[in-house]
């Protein structure tokens, strides 16, 4: 049996001829060898975000033979992180150049807008700024630029503040960068299209169904939930988002990274005030800070979003304030990761401070 988790992991159970992907490293191809019974499958994916299905989605794809099904312990795909998010299609600007994430941030875009086209999911190209506010923003709006460059990011460019006024008229600054091609979508609807996808491939989704445990049986692993299903698997993927860290326990893994919830919230501008921004626009990043800063987002509904900010959750999926678990709140708050993270940044923005 193989257990294989998209986290930091020294378990026993992992065979060291496997590494993520399920691919045997001597042939770089996956196993496909049969279920042993009818109810078992050849890869179980847990977790229905977006991840998740276009995981499953794309074994399917190469391995039509396969049976395969994803597990979420919601009733509907990407009710998590895939639906509470700004919707951005990003284009691959930020990254540093020669890493995968800026690798495959450039590749993702044209990949998903093509997808888009293919399933005629709804859309907008709008297009972003990133704005220098003063001439101390210049010189870390040319680095990014450079850096926009290096990634082959498609048509970015660097405008003036007059060249801005012409495409978003109402925004001030003394230059900008140029994404046309940065977008907008929900995302939770591109996770259930790639489900209804995956199903008309012949895969199998379980919603509803939450896991409790994995459990070791000669050949395979069993998946037990708390709605009572045993779900036995050749391989079995967690793709689990939020929950990747419980389902590392729960595997007989170590917590390690734990994660430390933190909730963004916006602002929505008010409905007369909407004509006033056309696309996405953004600050140049503070290099300190693990964030894009606070910017504007049109949304596919009409709306427009000013965000958003970071603030502690008091339970991994706490939307609101009230959202409250004593012992997950607890967990972070004993965790020497979180006061490393709240201390680092405390001090940064202290030493910003004018005093």
């Amino acid at each position: 049996m193989v257990l294989i988790l998209f986290t930091k992991c020294h378990s026993n159970i992992i065979k060291s001829s496997i590494f993520i992907g399920c691919f045997s490293s001597k042939n770089n191809s996956m196993s496909t060898r049969k279920p042993t019974s009818p109810g078992q499958y050849d890869v179980v994916v847990v977790g229905g975000g977006i991840v998740g299905v276009a995981t499953a989605r794309e074994i399917k794809l190469n391995y039509p033979s396969m049976k395969i099904c994803v597990v979420e312990k919601e009733k509907k795909l990407g009710f998590h992180q895939t639906g509470h998010n700004s919707g951005v299609v990003h284009a691959g600007i930020y990254y540093t150049p020669g890493t995968l994430k800026a690798k495959l941030c450039v590749e993702g875009m044209n990949l998903a807008y093509a997808y888009f086209d293919k399933q005629n999911i709804p859309y907008k190209k709008c297009g972003k700024l990133i704005v220098a506010l003063n001439d101390k923003q210049l010189e870390p709006l040319h680095e990014l630029y450079e850096r926009a460059l290096q990634n082959n990011v498609k048509d970015v460019r660097l405008v003036s503040g007059d060249e801005m006024k012409t495409i978003e008229p109402y925004c001030k600054g003394l230059e900008a960068i140029h994404s046309p091609n940065t977008g907008i979508v929900d995302w939770g609807m591109v996770a259930r299209v790639m489900g209804d996808d995956f199903e008309q491939m012949g895969g199998e989704l379980k919603l509803g169904q939450e896991v409790e445990s994995f459990h070791e049986q000669a050949e395979s692993v069993v998946i037990k939930t708390k709605q009572g299903e045993h779900i036995e698997s050749s391989y079995a993927l967690i793709c689990a988002g939020l929950q990747a860290d419980e389902m590392a326990v729960k595997s007989g893994c170590d917590r390690e990274p734990a994660i430390v919830p933190f909730r963004g919230e916006y602002l929505l501008l008010n409905p007369d005030k909407q004509h006033l921004v056309r696309g996405n626009i953004y600050p140049v990043p503070d290099p300190r800070f693990p964030f894009l800063g606070v910017h504007f987002t049109p949304r596919m509904d009409g709306s427009v979003w000013l965000g958003p900010n970071a603030v502690l959750a008091f339970r991994k999926e706490g939307y609101r304030w009230s959202d409250f678990s004593f012992s997950e709140l607890f967990r972070t708050l004993k965790y020497p990761g979180f006061w490393k993270l709240a201390l680092k940044y405390t001090l940064q923005k202290l030493s910003s401070l004018k005093l």
